[in-house]
């Protein structure tokens, strides 16, 4: 699938650079594209069509009263993975709104997280082909452990966006 939107345009020189330079450089494009990113100190570790693999240090600015990363920081973390996989694939005059979100806690997170999110071929072809519809995007959470403190579910929708 050929790449569909200015975003996976403007990304796609990124792949000749150094992996480290190409983190930086995606985590700066997206965190001007979406300025909460930034100031939750959101890291953009890789942005393709298929998967989109994101990370937050556990630090200060986003610890909860037990020194664990907050939740609501995690469920932020979570809620970017899934929406960037999406908007990466929606052809240029489409929007992406979050439907819905579902965030269990399992346990308390060990460190910062990672968060990577994957979109099916399937479900990327109704992205393009579709005027509007919903997928569930499946999004997986790990701390340094390498275990997951949470589960979630995103649904996202696509609309055609107003000329």
């Amino acid at each position: 699938m050929p790449n569909t939107n200015l975003i996976a345009r403007s990304i796609a020189p990124l792949k000749l650079l150094p992996p480290f330079l190409r983190a930086r450089a995606q985590t700066a494009i997206f965190q001007r594209l979406v300025p909460f990113t930034g100031t939750a100190g959101v890291q953009f570790d890789e942005v393709g069509l298929e998967q989109v693999a994101l990370r937050l240090a556990s630090g200060r600015k986003v610890q909860n009263h037990i020194g664990g990363v907050h939740a609501a920081a995690a469920a932020l973390l979570a809620e970017t993975a899934t929406g960037f996989v999406v908007a990466v694939n929606l052809p240029d005059g489409k929007l992406p709104l979050l439907r819905s979100m579902k965030v269990d806690y399992k346990r308390r997170a060990k460190g910062g997280l990672r968060a990577v999110a994957r979109l099916s071929p399937e479900q990327r072809q109704a992205l393009v082909d579709q005027p509007k519809g919903d997928v569930t995007v499946a999004v997986t959470v790990t701390d340094e452990s390498g275990a997951s403190p949470m589960e979630c579910e995103f649904v996202w929708a696509w609309v055609s966006k107003a000329t």
